[in-house]
């Protein structure tokens, strides 16, 4: 890798740990260009996942305070995230890369029709809850343990959008400002990345190099991101959501 490759390298890591924090799909940003710089779509992956933990664990920090009084809720997503993660990684080396090209864009698309709609769809569900005498499960219970079970063994995997994906369930069935929300998915990516890179630091290679430039540009992106995501209201967020998930689906299908 040569000093031209390695600075694009880092500048993908810093917008991939801003957009990961403000939305996600950063993996959108790094792996093309870890491609476009002569690693395997394996070696790319995996380096890319080690790499952006930095990434996600700013963010989260960058998010702290928005994370108050979320503990419980914290514990019981991440624990379904780390199983999930898990099931993922192995997935993605005993499945073809192929396995999920055509499902991966019809799930990002299903997340962003859930975030266009959200706000319509948990004012029926409360007012359905509300005449039931039923407010529901505060951490959204069996329904969202099992999306993000689910969510995050597609983020083992590969993890293009797995943020939009995180945000669409909890806005659906959390009673959360979206702002809070998106603090927990930054926690939940932190745990997803770091499982799948401990899975494959016993079964793939790595480049150490790219690992490296992405850790540090993605720990710069994660504060960056926090710092421009925390200012947006509510349906500007939602919009940036969309916009990043249309791109996702776009990239990979042309891609």
């Amino acid at each position: 890798m040569d000093i031209w490759e390695a600075l694009a390298v880092f500048a993908a890591g810093i917008g991939a740990g801003t957009i990961n924090t403000i939305v996600g799909s950063g993996t959108l940003i790094t792996f093309p260009v870890l491609l476009a710089v002569g690693l395997s779509p394996v070696t790319a992956n995996v380096s890319n996942a080690l790499g952006l933990v930095p990434g996600s664990v700013s963010g989260a920090i960058g998010y702290r305070r928005e994370l108050r009084g979320q503990r419980d809720r914290v514990l019981r997503l991440s624990s379904v995230a780390f199983i999930g993660a898990l099931v993922g990684a192995a997935l993605l080396i005993m499945l073809p890369s192929t396995a999920f090209d055509m499902i991966v864009p019809a799930l990002i698309a299903l997340a962003l029709v859930l975030v266009i709609a959200q706000p319509r769809l948990s004012r029926a569900v409360q007012r359905r809850r509300e005449r039931n005498g039923h407010q529901g499960h505060p951490h959204g219970g069996p329904v969202l343990l099992g999306g993000i079970t689910l969510s995050s063994a597609y983020g083992g995997y590969f993890g293009a959008a797995q943020g939009v994906i995180y945000l669409a369930l909890m806005g659906l069935l959390l009673r959360e400002d979206l702002q809070r929300i998106n603090a927990v998915k930054n926690i939940l990516g932190a745990v997803v990345n770091g499982t799948a890179a401990l899975f494959f630091l016993f079964v793939a290679e790595f480049d150490w190099t790219a690992v490296l430039l992405i850790a540090v540009g993605s720990a710069v992106g994660g504060q960056l991101g926090a710092r421009l995501g925390r200012k947006l209201p509510p349906t500007a967020l939602r919009a940036v959501i969309v916009a990043v998930g249309v791109v996702a689906i776009l990239q990979l299908l042309l891609g």
